[in-house]
């Protein structure tokens, strides 16, 4: 949440209208020399480091970020070329591994029948290494490979590509799976923002890391997106609205630490803006509600979406999944009903406070029947949308917002504390 306040303007600007990452940048340079990604590049592997930059590598040249012209890959990574004398990469991923931190953030590339590792672009001691020292199992001569972070996985993993086959690791067990997804040939694979993107020749078509389903409507041409060239992209030149302009509709952080935002019909992941922002449409995610949401709050590994007089519970996994025999009423399932504007749970609580209008009702959503506990007024009304962290409580009310330190304070407050204004150096937008 700390950095909801930096980033919501840019999220609105940057993302708000596309279904898929159009980054803003130059179009690359091409001085004769250098490979040009503008001309139609396959290229061989794509990978973020642990800044978040993302390098596209192709033969022995390679492009940091969505800008600019090739480089040289030996400029940035020496020892690809000064231990193995091979001027390209088959594969390379970031390693996601929270639990072992040595490990966590690293860069793995693989040539032929080898594997590097790499922090801060400086190789680690002991490598170059053997594919199978490192990762048994796992076939030489890849042709693609990405991170699956748990949750999205159903345990933390990286996903192998070789020709039709897709061999699961699972970083823990160091056990794989083989499977044969209805995927092109992927010469590299791509995590961004909770999706995933096999690339193959100019295109790329995006799957589900679990199931390999492909996404209709794919392929697409990796020039309208990824990178911007002359005669190419699907525009939207996103204007920074006035900070006097900010809305949203509701704002919840999960039990994993997720902070989403919701807008309209498009939500935003707050918490990844290390790899970047952007706006995706709330059916990707929550497939069943399709026109924006009233108020969301999680609880219990579980994120509830309220929309009109409807509760969807979707339970949190590999993707979120909505439970069966929801959607049900607010009554039903709340023991509340008419229009809800927000609603949240503080961490480690299982009380939920729904704010309707200038009243907060609170329902202990470990009780059956769900009843309605207390019921105050508050001090203020139209709120928008609220969140209750380590922090203490936001409640968002337009281009303001209002802290009060516990539920409480919130519930027992007679006179309104003073709105914090959302300004331009709080999150980039127009004064």
């Amino acid at each position: 949440m700390k950095f909801f306040t930096r980033t919501l303007l840019l999220c609105l600007a940057l993302g708000l209208a596309y279904a898929d990452p159009v980054p803003q940048h130059d179009t690359a340079a091409d001085d004769g020399a250098l490979p040009d990604r503008c001309k139609g590049i396959e290229f061989d592997a794509i990978t973020p480091d642990e800044k978040g930059n993302t390098f596209f590598f192709k033969d022995g040249h390679l492009w940091k970020g969505f800008h600019g012209p090739a480089q040289l890959s030996n400029e940035s990574f020496k020892e690809l070329d000064d231990l193995h004398h091979i001027g390209h990469v088959d594969a390379a991923f970031r390693m996601h591994d929270e639990e072992n931190k040595d490990d966590h953030d690293h860069i793995y590339f693989f040539l032929d029948d080898k594997v590097f590792s790499y922090y801060n672009h400086s190789l680690e001691e002991g490598y170059p290494k053997d594919i199978a020292e490192d990762f048994p199992g796992v076939p030489t001569h890849l042709d693609a490979a990405v991170e699956c972070p748990k949750g999205e996985c159903m345990a933390n993993s990286v996903l192998f590509f070789k020709g039709d086959d897709v061999h699961i690791y699972d970083i823990a067990t160091k056990t794989v799976k083989t499977k044969m997804w209805p995927l092109p040939t992927c010469t590299a694979a791509f995590r961004w923002l909770e999706h995933y993107y096999c690339f193959h020749g100019h295109n790329f078509t995006r799957f589900h890391p679990v199931t390999g389903e492909v996404t209709a409507g794919y392929p697409k041409d990796a020039r309208n997106y990824f990178m911007k060239c002359s005669d190419f992209g699907h525009g939207g030149d996103g204007k920074i609205p006035k900070c006097s302009e900010v809305k949203l509709d509701a704002i919840t952080t999960d039990d994993s630490g997720k902070t989403y935002f919701f807008s309209g019909t498009m939500y935003m992941r707050l918490d990844t803006h290390r790899d970047g922002l952007h706006g995706f449409p709330i059916t990707r995610a929550w497939q069943e509600v399709t026109n924006g949401v009233n108020a969301v709050f999680s609880y219990a590994d579980k994120i509830y979406l309220i929309k009109d007089d409807q509760v969807y519970i979707y339970k949190s996994g590999a993707h979120y999944t909505l439970i069966a025999g929801y959607p049900k009423s607010l009554m039903e399932e709340l023991g509340v009903e008419g229009h809800v504007d927000a609603a949240f749970v503080c961490p480690n609580e299982h009380t939920v406070h729904v704010i309707q209008g200038n009243r907060m009702r609170t329902v202990d959503l470990t009780a059956t029947p769900r009843v309605v506990g207390t019921d105050v007024p508050l001090p203020l009304s139209d709120i928008d949308a609220s969140l209750c962290g380590d922090d203490g409580v936001k409640v968002f009310k337009g281009s303001q917002y209002f802290r009060y330190d516990s539920p409480m304070i919130l519930a027992m407050g007679r006179i309104a504390v003073e709105p914090q204004p959302i300004t331009s150096a709080m999150m980039g937008c127009q004064d």
